[in-house]
């Protein structure tokens, strides 16, 4: 019985966790599906353990624990939108996490997966969240709330992993100084490389917008997206990097087209429905149905012919 009741404490705590963190931009995440690594048979997951928190690599076939260790207190897999888990770096060598809590300071710790030894760890005055890693893993990007009152309001910083130092500044659009960095971020997609990192935000009030990161030289771009009214459809779309970086995608979850950014003029143009191609579909299906039922006739006429009657012997 006790282990029952332990049982469905644990799930609801996975359960819970994800939700209670998941407003604004940056959350941290246990349970869930983690984050999986690049060879897509194993998942990293943080799970309560008591007081404190175990980082488990899990095999996604089978769902069984490879290896784990514990950080003492509340700890989480970093997810930049509410339902994308990241936080390896690209050779999938390190996994960051961090410590979960809305408030200031904020702690990170970095696991090396393959010794599953904590290597580093740092300490940022003031609320931070994970928001993206450069490929080389030296530079983490960081969303830094700068309200208390509105916990959309954000800035983008750069901290140096390797003297260990928060770059003086913001990462920011400097063509639109204007741009006031407030939203939620819906969801995200990582071009070829991991260079740029593109996130949709949702901006009641106003515009909708995709943030642009170059997480190689540390600038940013800003394009807002043409929607009036309820933002709330803005779940259903998604972002697909295509013809090798050069545009990026912005459909809906079903796959019907909606917009086309130029990554390199940063100019947005609508997709308009391709009426040959969608006429010569309907034509090929059509065809393809009468060949169908031609040959559907066929078979049943053939069998509704009378048989040749037997010979009668003389």
């Amino acid at each position: 019985m006790h282990r029952l009741v332990a049982g469905l404490a644990a799930f609801v705590a996975l359960a819970l966790v994800p939700a209670a963190l998941a407003d604004g931009p940056g959350y941290v995440s246990q349970g869930g599906s983690g984050v999986l690594a690049a060879n897509r048979e194993t998942r990293y997951v943080a799970v309560p353990a008591g007081n404190a928190t175990a980082i488990e690599r899990v095999r996604v076939r089978g769902g069984s624990v490879v290896s784990w260790t514990t950080l003492d207190g509340f700890w989480g897999i970093p997810s930049p939108t509410i339902s994308q888990a990241e936080g390896l770096s690209r050779d999938g060598g390190k996994l960051f996490v961090v410590n979960g809590g809305l408030g200031s300071p904020t702690k990170f710790a970095v696991i090396d997966t393959r010794t599953w030894r904590v290597r580093d760890r740092f300490t940022l005055k003031g609320f931070f969240s994970y928001d993206a890693i450069s490929p080389d893993a030296s530079t983490l990007f960081l969303i830094q709330h700068v309200s208390t009152s509105n916990f959309n309001r954000y800035v983008v910083r750069a901290y140096d992993l390797r003297s260990h130092t928060l770059r003086r500044g913001r990462i920011a659009d400097r063509t639109q100084r204007g741009w006031v960095m407030e939203g939620a971020p819906m969801t995200r997609t990582t071009g070829a490389g991991g260079r740029w990192v593109y996130t949709l935000y949702q901006r009641p009030g106003g515009y909708p917008f995709i943030h642009a990161l170059d997480t190689v030289n540390g600038v940013a771009h800003c394009t807002g997206l043409p929607w009036t009214g309820d933002q709330t459809p803005m779940w259903n779309v998604r972002l697909t990097v295509r013809d090798n970086g050069k545009t990026l995608a912005v459909h809906w979850k079903s796959g019907k087209p909606w917009l086309m950014l130029n990554t390199s003029t940063w100019r947005l143009a609508h997709v308009r429905a391709d009426a040959a191609g969608f006429a010569l579909r309907w034509l090929l299906a059509g065809a393809a149905a009468v060949v169908i039922l031609a040959f559907g006739l066929l078979v049943l006429g053939r069998r509704r012919l009378p048989r040749k009657a037997a010979p009668v012997p003389l």
